[in-house]
């Protein structure tokens, strides 16, 4: 039952993956009596972490307690449960993606709740690679609380390699959108649902990379007006040729600097962490040697006679999952 509860946990977490940098997608379930009470995922850096959800939502299953359901921030749920778990978590097991952290930061440590709320056991399935953060293991044994940690290791690690990576140095990802028959032309491909989370990660990101044909054709604005933050992120325009139409709306989004340079040297500017590149298949296969991973959507929409092999694209399928009825979401490394 451990490997099914972690696959909840897991599953959870990779609906926000890119959505929390630069922390890393974690997820949390938590059971009683081998029942799932919740399941819940880290969302947004400086929101709750996916453990603070977790217990507040499996709290919830038993008091209908309307001040914990009102409360929001990370410190106001943590005290809370402190100060009110009524010794409900004594027979509760949690099974989180990733060790519980281990430090105050802008949310509290979730390994100090766990402990202050007694709860009867943890599962892990990856420790924490950041040194600021870990200890919680130890801080929960310590404590008396017994921990079992590899629970799904290598589907768990796979959630963390955008956070390695740009707590490393930088994550450079490309994004590519195909119907099934492998074609990418012809304007949108898939729903606004899919468009609605490209634009989140584009309100994140350090540099957006884009093809010059690609500007040159389809004339983009490549803002983020269908996020929460609506940030632009800067720009650079991958072309020998620097001779571009003004009038192209990329080129009028406020408070954006564009670059137009056939040299990546620039992915490799301290101050660009988290990369996007979007494109084709003739920029995939230009820039692939400088990418972590691709991001591919895949819309089912359209009949077709035959179906685009993805194994062909040279990179090995760690996650997917479907966004909605039609678009599904593929997570793929070298």
């Amino acid at each position: 039952m451990k490997n099914i509860f972690m696959q909840h946990a897991i599953d959870k977490a990779w609906r926000y993956q890119l959505l929390t940098y630069p922390n890393p997608a974690v997820g949390a379930c938590v059971t009683k009596d081998n029942q799932i009470l919740s399941i819940e995922a880290h969302k947004e850096a400086g929101f709750p972490h996916a453990e603070v959800l977790a217990l507040k939502s499996a709290f919830l299953t038993k008091y209908q307690d309307k001040q914990l359901e009102s409360l929001i921030s990370s410190l106001d749920i943590h005290n809370y449960l402190v100060d009110n778990h009524n010794n409900f978590f004594h027979d509760c097991e949690i099974f989180v993606t990733l060790e519980p952290c281990n430090h105050f930061g802008r949310t509290p440590a979730c390994s100090s709740l766990l402990k202050a709320i007694g709860i009867k056991k943890v599962y892990i399935g990856s420790l924490d690679p950041n040194n600021n953060a870990s200890g919680g293991v130890s801080t929960l044994i310590d404590s008396g609380i017994p921990v079992e940690t590899g629970i799904l290791k290598e589907e768990s690690d796979n959630l963390l390699i955008p956070f390695v990576r740009w707590h490393l140095n930088s994550f450079i990802f490309f994004k590519l959108a195909i119907r099934e028959d492998g074609s990418c032309d012809g304007g949108y491909i898939t729903s606004q649902d899919s468009l609605n989370f490209v634009h989140e990660i584009r309100s994140m990101l350090d540099l957006l990379v884009i093809g010059g044909n690609t500007v040159r054709i389809d004339r983009p604005k490549l803002d983020s007006r269908f996020s929460k933050k609506d940030e632009p992120s800067d720009v650079l325009i991958y072309s020998r040729k620097k001779d571009f139409d003004q009038t192209i709306p990329l080129f009028s989004i406020p408070n954006r600097r564009v670059y137009i340079s056939n040299d990546l040297s620039i992915l490799k500017n301290e101050n660009m962490r988290f990369i996007m590149i979007e494109g084709g298949f003739s920029l995939l296969d230009i820039i692939k040697n400088n990418i972590d991973m691709l991001v591919l959507f895949v819309s089912h929409r359209d009949l077709v006679k035959s179906k685009f092999n993805i194994d062909e694209l040279g990179f090995k399928t760690i996650y997917s999952y479907m966004i909605n009825e039609f678009d599904e979401l593929f997570f793929l490394i070298k």
